[in-house]
């Protein structure tokens, strides 16, 4: 009965929609493609196997909810089962942390493909891609400055471990048929005023420049920015400005974490500044409350103003979308379910935009028909597309998915 209501609301939504000029068919064979990388560290508030110690590093996770991962092998069933929630194929992004280590202690520089081994064999057998993050946090040669240091022991043991990193990322991209996207980010900086802010990002390019020298092609790196962390709260040594400058000079990726600019900033208002500069983007996707909190993706307006930019860029072939949140307050099955699915819907919005006419309204300098017509597409019914989207991909329908996770919960995680 209710894949019939679907149907039928299916339907009348398509009519809508044609009368605006957009194809909803063919809209939902675009976001069938669109991947989104699920972070592994939403399962265990980014501890990892290493050494189970607690996050540092200018980040913190908040929260105490019962039942998060334990191992590997949790952390796997955890992913499984929110990606059975979700509709589409997706992929798993990982950090270095959460390699297969067999119970012993492999230091960060001594990492290599054999310690994730284990992990490119599951994800083939889902059929799922891989894709990757050096670890420069939580441990005790983190201090304030990793790549940056100007004790250039401390700063070879973190050039070692991230060139280590990308050699990771390109056998996984390699064994995969696809590449592996690696995102770099250091926590560099410092609590109060720096009269030394050339050195550090003299010092932090120059270990940019080593790491970037070996050439790969199984495997992609993207640089992230920060306004500061936790603890590091004066000065950053991996700007948004630096960032971009090294990105565009050297032709790395790019990426734009939502909660890494200033309160004031739009995310959204960079994408087509740096496509012009830079290959292609990648996105980590999280809300921010009044800082880099990493709260839960939702469908609120920054994010799907985000997608919005992407799709009228004509770029969402050269974005790489990934998620970056860690709540532990709550459910962390049903904090993938809802992060995901929000990140899906803010983009099928973009795609349901009626772009076509807007344009056509802009170029001929009709700037009440353009505010007119984006304002009244926010009430076209896009959620009953969204429905017909689960449905095909034989997920829960609307809040359906909540007494799965519950379900789970009750079985699994709560006997943690």
């Amino acid at each position: 009965m209710k894949e019939n209501l679907i149907q039928k609301a299916y339907e009348i939504a398509k009519e809508r929609y044609a009368a605006i000029g957009v194809n909803t068919d063919e809209v939902l064979k675009t976001l069938q493609n669109v991947q989104i990388s699920l972070h592994c560290w939403q399962t265990d508030d980014v501890v990892g196997f290493e050494s189970g110690s607690a996050l540092s590093g200018g980040i913190q996770t908040t929260g105490n909810y019962p039942g998060k991962a334990r191992n590997i092998d949790e952390v796997r069933a955890d992913l499984v089962k929110a990606m059975s929630l979700i509709p589409s194929k997706h992929r798993v992004n990982l950090h270095e942390i959460y390699g297969d280590f067999g119970g012993k202690f492999v230091d960060r520089d001594q990492c290599e493909p054999a310690h994730f081994e284990s992990w490119m064999q599951w994800a083939a057998e889902l059929g799922v891609k891989l894709d990757f993050n050096s670890s420069s946090f939580s441990h005790p040669k983190s201090g304030n400055l990793t790549l940056s240091n100007p004790d250039k022991g401390i700063r070879d043991f973190w050039i070692e471990h991230t060139k280590r990193c990308r050699a990771i990322a390109e056998e996984m991209g390699k064994r995969q048929g696809d590449p592996c996207i690696m995102n770099l980010w250091v926590h560099d900086g410092s609590k109060d005023i720096t009269v030394n802010r050339m050195l550090y990002r003299q010092l932090f390019e120059q270990s940019l420049d080593e790491i970037f020298s070996v050439k790969y092609k199984n495997m992609k790196t993207g640089l992230e920015s920060k306004v500061f962390g936790i603890g590091l709260e004066y000065y950053t040594v991996g700007s948004n400005e630096f960032c971009v400058g090294y990105a565009t000079k050297n032709q790395t990726l790019l990426t734009i974490d939502t909660g890494h600019y200033h309160p004031t900033e739009v995310a959204a208002d960079k994408v087509s500044s740096m496509l012009l500069f830079v290959p292609e983007l990648i996105l980590h996707v999280s809300r921010p409350i009044r800082w880099d909190s990493d709260h839960v993706t939702i469908m609120d307006d920054s994010t799907v103003e985000l997608f919005q930019e992407l799709v009228r860029c004509d770029a969402m072939n050269r974005v790489h979308i990934a998620l970056d949140y860690f709540d532990a307050s709550i459910n962390r099955i049903g904090a993938y379910v809802i992060g995901t699915r929000a990140a899906q819907k803010s983009i099928l919005r973009a795609l349901l935009e009626p772009l076509a006419t807007l344009r056509k309204y802009e170029a001929e300098d009709k700037g009440f028909q353009r505010l007119a017509l984006l304002e009244e597409a926010k009430a076209m019914p896009w959620n009953a597309v969204w429905d017909m989207f689960c449905l095909k991909n034989n997920v829960p329908v609307g809040e359906e998915f909540i007494p799965e996770v519950e379900k789970y919960e009750r079985e699994v995680t709560s006997k943690r």
